[in-house]
């Protein structure tokens, strides 16, 4: 059964998974008061595997990391999130943070599946021939996913903050975690993110640097980059030195991911790759086994031999023989 779905049809499973979870946090919240993360985590586990089955068969077809044009960066971001959301949720236990992963995944994993442009044509050669341009897109796309989780704890701490300015501490607000914590981990995987991002724009300058001597220019995606890692290099920099307060930065991590979410389709388009044309992308289905020699000898055996083609007839007459010209000599 397995080998007649598409890598679309795992990631849509992979996206009602996520859902699933999302809505379950929901009605747990509101009907009994409590949220169940042992379940989620099952839940978003289980999305996650099905998502990692899409991206693979996709990745296994085109022959790399699946980043060839939006749809396909915009659920390696969503990968990224949530395989962080597994190692942040983990070690620090936050609660809730599932259920605002799960909400993460779904709405950008089905944003993406919905828009068959996003998914109609694809670079045919996203990397030029390199792997060094390829590890570069790739270390963008993960930092990616750690800014979207980002965003997600910054959330929640705007949310803790407004509990406790309005005192209601009941509902879904009593799960949240204390701030301090969240204003630490929001510290943490801003660093982590930074990091990430300046690693990919090294990479991908050590790469120009050898390859200037060809012809080859910096791309406006590299500046794009290059300015979203400077906004997030300064608000590290200004919490760092206490000049940002925790709240402002958080508003600011949100800000600042939702507008760079937008031009995310432009990540990774190498110059080697602007001369090369679009190739349209249909849905890849897994490579069916193939079938071995010997049931494959009956069938061609079996086959009915074609008769034999009589030859053509000459156009041109045979030439007279020796005889038959004395004769007609007089």
């Amino acid at each position: 059964m397995t080998e007649t779905l598409t890598d679309r049809l795992w990631l849509w499973i992979a996206a009602a998974l996520y859902l699933g979870g999302f809505l379950f946090g929901t009605a747990s919240l509101i009907r009994n008061k409590r949220h169940s993360n042992s379940l989620t985590f099952f839940i978003m586990a289980a999305g996650f595997v099905v998502q990692t089955s899409g991206l693979y068969i996709r990745g296994h077809a085109v022959g790399g990391c699946p980043i060839g044009n939006t749809f396909e960066i915009l659920q390696f971001t969503t990968w990224s999130a949530t395989a962080l959301y597994f190692i942040i949720g983990l070690v620090f236990r936050l609660s809730l943070l599932g259920y605002f992963t799960a909400a993460f995944a779904a709405i950008i994993s089905i944003a993406s599946l919905s828009v068959p442009a996003w998914d109609a044509a694809r670079r045919a050669s996203q990397s030029g021939g390199s792997a060094w341009i390829e590890f570069h897109a790739a270390l963008a796309l993960f930092s990616y996913g750690v800014f979207g989780l980002l965003a997600l704890t910054s959330a929640m701490y705007l949310l803790q903050w407004f509990s406790i300015k309005r005192r209601q501490m009941d509902g879904i607000f009593s799960f949240l975690p204390p701030m301090r914590a969240l204003d630490q981990i929001n510290n943490r995987l801003l660093a982590t993110g930074a990091a990430l991002l300046g690693a990919s724009l090294l990479v991908a300058f050590i790469h120009f640097h050898w390859l200037r001597g060809a012809g080859y220019n910096v791309s406006a995606a590299m500046l794009l980059l290059g300015a979203i890692w400077l906004v997030y290099a300064a608000l590290l920099t200004l919490r760092l030195a206490n000049i940002l307060p925790a709240r402002r930065l958080a508003w600011a991590c949100i800000a600042l991911f939702a507008v760079a979410i937008f031009p995310l389709g432009a990540v990774g388009n190498h110059p080697a790759s602007v001369a090369a044309s679009a190739t349209p992308i249909a849905p890849v289905a897994p490579v069916a086994p193939i079938a071995p020699a010997a049931s494959i000898a009956p069938a061609v055996s079996a086959a009915p031999s074609a008769p034999p083609t009589p030859p053509a007839a000459s156009a041109v007459p045979p030439p007279a023989s020796a005889a038959s010209t004395t004769q007609q000599q007089p």
